[in-house]
């Protein structure tokens, strides 16, 4: 990179990104560490400005096997363990998370590649199953590189194979006897407060309370909610009319009160 400091401080800002006069590294890492926490449209604009000619994932695409306002999430996996992700991808959906697993989402007639494709161009984030014989398979390498190579986060779970390559920089979960629901629940948790996720976690909480078709299920959904890690303009509005339009969650006790302190509380935060 061969801008001086006061031009990239000046392009950051340009594009509301922060700046620091506290350095020690590179100019590379200084600019990755200060738009870490970019939303996409403005990552897409600064590309522009600085020359890149860049394309968005295929948003337009809408495949079926997405549910509508949930985070969408990649699982990798070994063809012997289809059952069990499709287990967790069970458990998932109750977090407002909605997970592609191969075998059970791809249609017998779809031409496999291409759906594959259409699924790994479109997630938010993709988690790997790291059985024995994981790293042996050509397909399961492929889908973490491209996931990476679009700058997801990649998690993996640990059963009985370590992490390794790029991916073994992070800490993996432990899946080892592990029930789906249990393991479903880990990564909800992890979602809702990694950077790269928990704006789109947030969203999709706002999106499965509007919907809860229970009193217990508004229950769960706002307590879901009263841990999220970041908070849009929008969401005050949309819970206010969810409590109006939705009998169960209107009727379901104390949850109007709860959304009200809710956004109390993060009106507070802002102030």
């Amino acid at each position: 990179m061969t801008e001086e400091w006061p031009l990239i401080d000046v392009t950051l800002r340009q594009f509301s990104l922060p700046q620091s006069d506290m350095w020690e590294g590179s100019k590379e890492s200084y600019v990755l560490s200060m738009i870490e926490e970019a939303s996409d449209e403005t990552l897409m604009a600064l590309g522009k400005h600085v020359g890149f000619e860049l394309q968005s994932p295929v948003r337009g695409v809408e495949p079926p096997f997405w549910r509508k306002d949930h985070l969408r999430l990649f699982i990798s996996h070994l063809a012997d363990h289809r059952k069990y992700a499709a287990d967790v991808q069970s458990a998932l959906m109750s977090y407002g998370i909605s997970a592609f697993v191969a075998h059970n989402d791809i249609e017998p007639t779809a031409v496999w590649l291409a759906e594959i494709e259409t699924a790994l161009s479109t997630c938010d984030t993709l988690i790997a199953f790291l059985h024995p014989k994981f790293h042996a398979s050509y397909w399961t390498d492929q889908e973490i590189g491209f996931a990476m190579g679009r700058g997801l986060p990649v998690f993996s779970i640990r059963f009985g194979q370590d992490p390794y390559g790029f991916i073994g920089r992070f800490q993996a979960f432990e899946g080892t006897n592990k029930e789906p629901q249990y393991l479903g629940r880990e990564l909800f948790e992890a979602l809702r407060k990694h950077k790269q996720t928990q704006r789109r976690m947030a969203t999709a909480l706002v999106s499965l309370f509007e919907t809860s078709g229970s009193f217990a299920a508004a229950k769960d959904h706002i307590g879901y909610l009263e841990d999220v890690e970041t908070w849009d303009p929008s969401f005050p509005d949309r819970l206010r009319a969810a409590v109006e339009t939705n009998f169960q969650i209107k009727r379901s006790w104390g949850v109007p009160e709860s959304v009200e302190r809710l956004i109390k509380r993060w009106q507070e935060k802002a102030k």
